[in-house]
């Protein structure tokens, strides 16, 4: 009894000293990223509180060097909350078209890689990732099934091209996933979305709801939590953890490293360049992005530096790599691949920038020979001529009065800089057909409507279609425009309370979510939204509307 008693007493004092380590235990820090909605850092505020988290924003409005000044200023996370919108590939931004706070991906890289900042992650337990495909598995560039064709075409089998190019392609962060599993090294658990993510007051309420069940028990163990998961069943929320030295393709984040280290000179990363181009083209192809950021990161004082000067004079002059090099752009696939490529030509000396307009010229005019123009091929055409260097340039083949081709011709065209082209593609976002309505939405992602009286004219022709999946997809468009105007609001609370539909409604609730609506009486919005609210049994509703009526409580 005498040695029960004993080891009871002694359980006792462990768990008195570990209370007592708990409660004298430093705060953890909560470090977030809004780039976008506050409403995901605010529900962690609100549910963990400030006794035993301390909550750090990384973010400072105005500031372009907001990240830099967080390493100087030593903060160390051991949880990160970024709330941003994600282009899938190098980008977090913001859903507002006039804000200016972005955080590209490669700045994460920096960070992670350069001992310039050595704290800031160092601590990291958790990430989480508000965004839709932020861990997203597929390969966002489509490189891998365009280099086994190219490995194919020059005689190598398909398996072997296949098995070549597997851990390749992970290693290079080919999927958002893989990227993320290389920025965060060594973190237990990453969390992010396969697919499409919940705005942000949708996403707060999701949290609110698991905070007030398990509190936070979970949070900054460095551990998955699956109450976390199931609680974002519906949105596809999956986790991951950081890559470790004993991961295979560890040896490939240290390629990454070789750009994004700032204490690495610039003759040195040059040089790892003129390397990848001794190598395969199509390997050398899965780098392009990052060798784009090398290439835009050189000024006049870089390229004046003896060294680099001397790797770039030696990539200049190898004649063979610029014919495989240029020969490989000419007949790959994918024509953002041939822009990339051409755009590399033109900054390693094998191009012209006129021979480099050429090549982008004809491209584009194979494409706009095709029987069809889609929406990955206006978002090319867009982005390839946004200074507007290749306005007027290209030939139709159309008599002069027509027009050749479709919508998708038509939006290809006005990004080129036609004027006619461009009113045809926004009067597409007016027709009763789905497939019209995505090309011209497609081109508005590249090309949005600045003139209030074109967007009063779109939000009318829009509000007197039919309900339906064509009504809802323009509706979407039009919410990729920051609204303010009180005419384009009124129109479409009047819309919400005259369609039928539950879905229409649901469109229109995500609009007025990410406007400014003070130009609108908040009590009378507000009596609208419930009063008029169509039955969403169907399965229409997603919470969208909810989440503005909560926004409209909240004032």
């Amino acid at each position: 009894m005498q040695a029960v008693r004993g080891l009871k007493e002694c359980l006792a004092a462990a768990v008195l000293a570990l209370l007592l380590a708990a409660a004298g235990a430093a705060p953890r820090t909560v470090c977030t990223i809004t780039v976008n909605s506050p409403d995901e850092k605010e529900s962690f505020r609100r549910h963990l509180g400030n006794e035993n988290y301390r909550f750090v924003e990384l973010v400072e409005r105005g500031r372009a060097d907001w990240l830099d000044s967080s390493c100087r200023a030593g903060v160390a996370c051991d949880i990160l909350v970024i709330s941003a919108h994600y282009d899938g590939g190098n980008e977090f931004f913001p859903d507002s078209l006039d804000a200016r706070e972005f955080l590209p991906v490669s700045e994460l890289e920096r960070v992670s890689c350069s001992g310039s900042c050595p704290t800031l992650f160092s601590r990291l337990q958790e990430v989480y990732l508000f965004g839709c495909n932020t861990l997203n598995p597929e390969p966002h560039s489509g490189a891998t099934a365009e280099v086994v064709r190219s490995l194919v075409r020059e005689g190598v089998p398909k398996e072997q091209a296949e098995r070549e190019l597997k851990s390749l392609t992970a290693a290079q962060g080919e999927s958002s996933r893989d990227r993320m599993r290389q920025v965060f090294d060594g973190v237990p658990t990453i969390y992010g979305f396969s697919s499409t993510a919940p705005v942000g007051p949708i996403a707060s309420r999701v949290l609110d709801r698991y905070f007030q069940q398990a509190g936070d028990r979970d949070i900054g163990r460095g551990r998955t939590s699956s109450r976390l998961l199931s609680a974002f069943t519906p949105f596809g929320l999956t986790a991951v953890s950081g890559l470790t030295p004993a991961d295979p393709n560890w040896a490939t984040r240290l390629d990454m490293c070789q750009f994004a280290d700032e204490r690495r000179p610039v003759a040195a990363k040059l040089a790892f360049v003129q390397g990848l181009l001794q190598r395969h083209v199509g390997e050398a192809r899965l780098y392009l992005d990052r060798i784009r950021r090398l290439r835009e990161s050189l000024d006049a004082g870089v390229r004046d530096d003896p060294l680099a000067a001397q790797v770039l004079e030696a990539i200049a002059r190898d004649e063979e790599a610029r014919e495989r090099v240029l020969a490989y752009a000419r007949r790959a696939d994918r024509p953002d691949t041939r822009v990339a490529m051409f755009d590399l030509a033109r900054d390693v000396g094998w191009l012209t920038e006129q021979a480099r307009r050429d090549e982008l010229i004809a491209m584009l005019a194979e494409l706009h020979a095709r029987p069809e123009v889609g929406v990955p091929e206006i978002h090319l055409a867009c982005r390839t001529n946004a200074d507007g260097a290749l306005n007027g340039r290209l030939a139709t083949g159309a008599a002069p009065g027509e027009t050749a081709g479709g919508t998708g011709h038509a939006a290809l065209r006005a990004c080129l800089g036609s004027a006619a082209d461009r009113a045809a593609t926004l009067q597409a976002l007016l027709s009763s057909d789905e497939a019209q309505v995505e090309l011209a939405q497609a081109y508005l992602r590249q090309r949005p409507v600045d003139d209030v009286r074109e967007l009063r004219r779109l939000t009318e022709g829009i509000s007197a279609l039919s309900a339906g999946p064509a009504q809802i997809r323009a509706l979407e468009a039009l919410g990729r425009h920051y609204v303010s105007d009180r005419e384009v609001l009124e129109r479409l609370v009047a819309l919400y309370g005259q369609t039928s539909s539950a879905a229409v409604q649901t469109a229109v609730a995500g609009i007025l979510l990410r406007a400014d609506r003070s130009a609108l009486p908040a009590q009378s919005l507000r009596q609208t939204l419930i009063t008029l609210r169509r039955d969403a049994r169907n399965g229409a509703g997603d919470g969208t509307i909810d989440a503005l009526i909560a926004l409209l409580d909240a004032r």
